[in-house]
């Protein structure tokens, strides 16, 4: 930074204390240098109680002292150490009790994290132009996920974490890990690998969506995750994937690229995992309205039972009904034969008499006979007859046996055989 010279206020003849001069010094250095930015190497690190970092910058020549306190290094993202490579920016001032030139620091950034953030910037910007954001292609997390995939360290906070939401939430979730480093050099590879496997297998595997997770770190500890080839492996993934890559506040090519990016591992766990609670809620709910329904159903099956219990007769009071319906079939029969009889009666009496009328038993009774022959042939005529033949003869009472001594034939004149 190329300083404007400045007209100095001391001339030869004053005369300063030791602490007038530092402290006229340090206001000439924080008027010249209000803010200055310094890459350097960190050496001599110091971490307090107090909070406030002490450290000095060097590069191949030279060195500062730098201080930088707490309510300003609190913002700092990582954890700076001896040796790291960093960027800075501050005022130069001057610590007047030992008259110790320093720099106050205001920020921090890891120095390498400046050509990893461009790259960054580059890459989000090549693949937001290719259309891998875009929220036209993002798919749906499934309503009712059953088999969860997790693409993660199989060790650590990351994976209890993510275990515990589920245990928690809903206990019948399965969640098949597939274990990959997080970072170094084979991170990128196997976290392709798995994707890959996932998109060649899910159906075999049933897996209804994929989580893929790391905890909190610098830039440079994401940067598996900010790799262009990890972007499209989860751009081919066929299933839902949730991006939980750091905390909150990190942001990863992967968080764009993936269908949903959760703050937290546990939050993709609880975006993924249905509530027991809500869904036993929900079987009450329904057990209540089942319930209802069948009680429904029964009263009005009670009704209908009801009124054809009122129409269906006893089998006792239909035999009694029968019986009496027999009795009254039984008299009136009774009737109708008595009817009948005396009706016959009355025409047999009617037949009788007029059957006496010529009846010849009628004659007999009143003084008259019936001739028969020998041989039963009634007698109508006297040439019927002859000299010598037995007749019987039927009288009112009893019956007369006669041998025929003469036949008179009636005509003209009577005429005498023998």
């Amino acid at each position: 930074m190329k300083q404007q010279p400045v007209t100095s206020p001391i001339n030869d003849s004053m005369v300063f204390t030791v602490s007038a001069l530092n402290g006229l010094a340090r206001e000439l250095l924080e008027e010249c240098f209000p803010s200055v930015t310094v890459e350097a190497e960190i050496s001599n690190l110091s971490l307090p109680a107090s909070g406030h970092w002490y450290l000095t910058l060097k590069d191949d020549s030279a060195q500062i002292r730098c201080a930088m306190f707490r309510n300003r290094n609190m913002s700092v993202r990582f954890k700076p150490a001896n040796g790291m490579q960093i960027t800075v920016r501050g005022k130069l001032s001057l610590y007047e009790g030992r008259g110790d030139y320093q720099l106050i620091l205001e920020s921090m950034a890891d120095a390498g994290a400046g050509a990893l953030q461009r790259a960054f910037e580059l890459l989000k910007q090549k693949l937001l132009d290719e259309g891998l954001f875009d929220p036209a292609n993002k798919k749906p997390v499934p309503e009712h996920c059953r088999h969860v995939a997790v693409i993660t360290s199989p060790t650590g906070a990351v994976i209890r974490d993510i275990l515990s939401v589920f245990n928690r939430r809903f206990p019948g979730m399965r969640v098949t890990v597939l274990p990959v480093p997080v970072q170094g050099v084979e991170a990128v590879p196997a976290i392709i690998k798995a994707f890959d496997t996932i998109t060649k297998r899910h159906q075999e595997l049933q897996f209804d969506a994929v989580i893929v997770a790391r905890g909190g770190g610098s830039l440079e500890d994401l940067q598996a995750f900010n790799d262009e080839a990890v972007a499209r492996a989860i751009a081919r993934c066929p299933l839902a994937t949730v991006s939980a890559i750091g905390h909150e506040t990190d942001v990863s090519i992967a968080d764009f690229v993936a269908d949903v990016r959760a703050p937290t591992p546990s939050a993709a766990a609880e975006l993924l995992s249905p509530d027991q609670r809500t869904l036993i809620n929900a079987l009450k709910q329904l057990e209540q309205k089942i319930h209802r329904q069948i009680q429904n159903l029964l009263n009005q099956r009670k009704l209908q039972l009801e009124w054809l219990q009122k129409r269906l007769q006893h089998p006792g009071r239909r035999l009694q009904e029968q019986a009496q319906t027999l009795d009254r079939l039984d008299i009136q029969l009774k009737r109708a034969m008595q009817t009948i009889l005396q009706q016959q009666k009355l025409k047999l009496q009617m037949l009788a008499r007029n059957l006496d009328t010529v009846s010849p038993l009628q004659t007999i009774q009143r003084g008259f006979s019936i001739t028969q022959n020998s041989e039963g042939k009634l007698i109508t005529s006297a040439t019927q007859v002859k000299p010598g033949d037995q007749l019987l003869s039927i009288v009112k009472a009893g019956r007369i046996v006669s041998t025929v001594n003469t036949v008179r034939i009636a005509d003209s004149a009577p005429k005498i055989i023998g």
